[in-house]
């Protein structure tokens, strides 16, 4: 009881009595506001700021269970086709199963155009993720190749289709689960990625509407599997100088100057001047130039609020809005700015807040190795 007593004590102590003085027109008014009244407008905007916060949280949940109940009615969709179905498709219009039958291909090879160089080439294809719902379009096939015999070779390109579009989603959404494992190993969400991908204009790999469950879900698998890749992509992953090089690292330090406690943002990378500077990352190049207490700094934008820092160059060997490569050179080692000798002041920062380093650089290559199957 007496240590509630205390805490309401305390908590009207923020808010004393307070009298304002107004002089208007040669006259002094007193106004004055009561603890209550104060109490009262405190809590009306916690109340409003709450209930904006509680609608942006509502916002992005509904977003996020619309697009997986998408998903999920696509797959059952696609399960529910039935080889009766596609008997009475063909009974009722060959020409409309045939002129469906020539969509369904141009989709297929607008698909593989826009599929990643590796996976194009990877034998996984091949292996025998979709063998069952391979079983069940050759079955389909057959059955309708014995009520409309005139319709088998349509049969059978469907049946070859059904088939490659099984396998690639099922393929497409285990390079997904991959992805999404090693994002997550790196203290990273693979969904604030995908919101990330969405706000930033992303759309679906090709134009589904109107076409088989099937085709469409791979299509979005497609999407999910290529956008959460990038996203892996943008993970600082390359040292941007020698590892053995680390002269201080990320936290509380004594400051080099005047020896009093101070935050240290990044990790330092000490090393002779003119020594080269590397992109942690595949990004584009949003900042060159001088800032406060850093020198010359170049800043990398990776995407997904994902941004790297080098600071202290010497030299830029980058320009504005160019894209580099993970290990790509962007300058060299210097000593601008507020520092006391040759060193690369290097930072990550997620949505603007800095964070260690060191975790995504020394985890990174193993991760995103066995990320890429390899």
């Amino acid at each position: 009881m007496n240590n509630t007593r205390g805490a309401s004590r305390r908590f009207l102590r923020l808010f004393p009595d307070r009298e304002f003085i107004m002089r208007s027109q040669g006259q002094v008014r007193f106004i004055r506001l009561s603890s209550r009244l104060q109490i009262g407008a405190a809590s009306a905007v916690l109340l409003a700021l709450l209930l904006w916060l509680g609608a942006l949280g509502a916002m992005a949940w509904s977003q996020h269970r619309a697009e997986a109940d998408r998903t999920m009615l696509l797959s059952r969709a696609a399960a529910a086709a039935t080889a009766q179905e596609s008997v009475d498709a063909y009974r009722d219009d060959i020409d409309a199963v045939a002129s469906d039958l020539a969509r369904r291909q141009q989709f297929i090879e607008d698909m593989v155009d826009s599929l990643p160089a590796d996976l194009k080439e990877d034998e996984a294809l091949a292996a025998s993720e979709g063998l069952e719902e391979s079983g069940k379009a050759a079955q389909t096939a057959a059955k309708i190749s014995a009520v409309l015999p005139e319709t088998a070779m349509l049969a059978r390109i469907e049946a070859r289709q059904v088939d490659f579009v099984n396998r690639l989603t099922a393929y497409a959404d285990r390079r997904s689960q991959r992805a999404s494992s090693a994002i997550r190993q790196l203290g990273l969400d693979p969904d604030a990625i995908l919101r990330s991908e969405r706000k930033a204009g992303m759309g679906g790999p090709l134009e589904s509407a109107g076409l088989d469950p099937r085709f469409e879900k791979l299509g979005l698998s497609v999407e999910r599997m290529a956008a959460l890749e990038r996203g892996l992509q943008s993970i600082p992953q390359a040292m941007p100088a020698s590892m053995d090089a680390i002269s201080s690292g990320f936290g509380f330090r004594r400051d080099p100057f005047n020896g009093s406690g101070a935050m240290h943002s990044g990790l330092d990378f000490r090393g002779p001047t003119g020594a080269p500077i590397y992109a942690a990352a595949k990004g584009r190049i949003s900042f060159i130039g001088l800032k406060s207490g850093y020198g010359k700094v170049v800043e990398v934008t990776h995407g997904n609020g994902l941004m790297t820092r080098y600071a202290h160059m010497s030299r830029f060997n980058a320009r504005p809005g160019q894209t580099v490569e993970a290990g790509e050179i962007i300058g060299a080692i210097g000593s601008t700015g507020r520092s006391t000798g040759p060193h690369l002041h290097f930072e990550v920062r997620i949505n603007g807040r800095a964070v260690d380093p060191r975790p995504f650089l020394e985890a990174a290559p193993d991760v995103l190795e066995k990320a890429r199957g390899n």
